[in-house]
């Protein structure tokens, strides 16, 4: 598979997610195994380009992979700017957000709720691709309800503009989250363009990894929620479809080690009391099943300091490996 001069052997991709897909877990899943990595998505306001969250969302010092940039909104000309602005700041991929269900971006007809009007979004992907040298994807879904997908005539109109690589999450706009991802429209989609065209929805294990595939004939898979805890998934796709066997799960030694790992870069990424607190998610992922994990949870959300974090956490596994010590 090609995104322009990028070249892919299977690849396994981690979703764009607001919150979750910064820089430092970027970083770690490149590390751990992902192909290309998709960043948070960054707004075509320009008045809001100055702030601090947009300002971190630029931030590419150190990228360890492809860098892939996902722009939203509305507006042709706003997007064209804002794909221009972000190749200055690094791009490699501009990725435009057509798949976003959340009711404060559909609200302002951004996301999959543009998925209403194929007018506009051929207007977009035109003015998008138009105005930059690096190559630019698309993030899809299936359509905006039950009644009205059209993933296929949005695929064909991006196919027409010249966008590269096509992903589709198996739901519609209304579906948000809820039940399971489909695959056969993803399937239909892979039928009736010629451009790569990437799974994403519900792939949270190796099996299902190769069954989607199986299903779909896509290009390649998109990983999102299932990654949240859990970056080693990557390497554990990768290698089962290589060679049809498992990888063995870390154990809580190593998933200390990546967990804390992960938390310094918060720190130094964000500082620390924001790094404090933007860790708290990622650590509650991490924890979820273990055993203490609800009690350890509300216990480490009390906590303001970096190195306090950190100890609680450390100690948490070391009791795991240790159940005396508990």
């Amino acid at each position: 598979m090609k995104i322009g001069p990028h070249s892919f052997d299977n690849p396994v991709i981690l979703a764009p997610m607001a919150g979750v897909t910064d820089r430092p877990f970027r970083n770690l899943c490149y590390q751990l195994g992902a192909d290309l990595c998709v960043s948070e998505m960054v707004t075509s306001e320009k008045r809001l380009w100055k702030s601090r969250k947009t300002q971190l969302r630029l931030n590419h010092q150190g990228e360890q992979g492809i860098c892939s940039v996902q722009i939203a909104g509305t507006d042709p000309q706003k997007l064209a700017d804002a794909a221009i602005f972000n190749v200055e700041h690094g791009a490699q991929i501009i990725d435009i957000n057509m798949g976003c269900p959340a009711k404060k971006v559909c609200n302002v007809q951004a996301g999959s709720a543009l998925l209403k009007d194929e007018a506009l979004v051929g207007k977009i992907l035109a003015a998008v691709v138009s105005a930059v040298e690096v190559p630019v994807t698309l993030k899809i879904r299936t359509g905006w309800d039950q009644q009205n997908k059209n993933a296929v005539n949005i695929a064909r109109i991006a196919e027409n503009s010249g966008i590269q690589a096509l992903s589709v999450h198996g739901r519609t706009r209304a579906d948000a989250y809820k039940g399971e991802a489909e695959y056969e429209t993803i399937a239909a989609v892979k039928a009736a363009v010629a451009i790569p065209v990437i799974a994403n929805g519900d792939i949270t294990s190796p099996f299902k990894a190769k069954d989607v595939l199986t299903l779909t004939g896509a290009d390649g898979l998109m990983i999102g929620r299932a990654a949240q805890g859990n970056p080693w998934i990557f390497q554990q796709i990768k290698h089962y479809l290589s060679d049809g066997t498992l990888l063995s799960p870390p154990d809580n030694t190593e998933v200390r080690r990546i967990l804390t790992g992960h938390l310094q870069n918060l720190y130094d990424f964000y500082g620390e009391l924001a790094g404090v607190r933007i860790a708290r998610k990622h650590i509650g992922w991490y924890i979820k099943g273990l055993q203490g994990a609800e009690v350890f949870r509300r216990q480490v959300n009390q906590v303001d300091e970096a190195n306090k974090q950190l100890e609680l956490v450390t100690n948490f596994f070391n009791s795991l490996q240790n159940p005396l010590a508990a």
